[in-house]
């Protein structure tokens, strides 16, 4: 195979956390493991008694950030057959040849209204939520890694509207660019 993990990255509401768990039907009877760093984050913030749904990089501390950051190009680097998927993982694992890194994106209208129905919001609530994790979360950032563009096509391998193409195809995608053959 030409990748040993995939990287899976996306904005709010773009779909990752269904991709992610779509290749984990395919590929997790064959060993793989899906990783979801948001659920970690999420975890981490309830403990500290934050709203999970607004709190972002912005409420956390910078080692924090810096240590989720060296656990995501660690594992990338040094394990295989990883499903990760996080805000970052196609930033950080940018360098790292046999990742495959997947950027998912899709417009706001469609974001906003995915998560109104996900999280039994309203539209202002889900603006509100949009605006101040990815704001807070690019100003962290900007300030620890430099002033990059996380999301730039550049950085990733396949890009993917998840506006025009449905669960099953953006699956699809990924698999036939990692390569994926099913057993006969």
């Amino acid at each position: 195979m030409k990748y040993k993990n995939i990287a899976i990255s996306g904005r709010p509401a773009t779909g990752t956390s269904t991709l992610a768990k779509n290749l984990f039907s395919t590929l997790g009877p064959s060993g793989w493991v899906r990783i979801n760093v948001g659920d970690i984050q999420r975890e981490f913030d309830r403990k500290r008694g934050f709203d999970e749904k607004y709190s972002g990089s912005d409420t956390r501390d910078d080692q924090w950030e810096r240590d989720i950051e060296e656990m995501t190009l660690n594992k990338l680097k040094n394990e295989e057959k990883l499903i990760y998927e996080a805000w970052l993982a196609g930033f950080v694992a940018r360098e790292l040849g046999r990742v495959l890194r997947v950027l998912l994106v899709c417009k706001d209208e469609l974001r906003i209204d995915r998560l109104v129905n996900r999280d039994q919001t309203t539209v202002e609530q889900a603006k509100r939520q949009i605006q101040e994790r990815e704001g807070g979360n690019i100003k962290k950032w900007k300030k620890l890694y430099g002033d990059y563009d996380f999301w730039s096509p550049q950085h990733f391998n396949l890009v993917i509207d998840t506006y025009s193409s449905g669960p099953m195809e953006t699956v699809g995608k990924v698999l036939d660019v990692f390569g994926y053959a099913p057993h006969k």
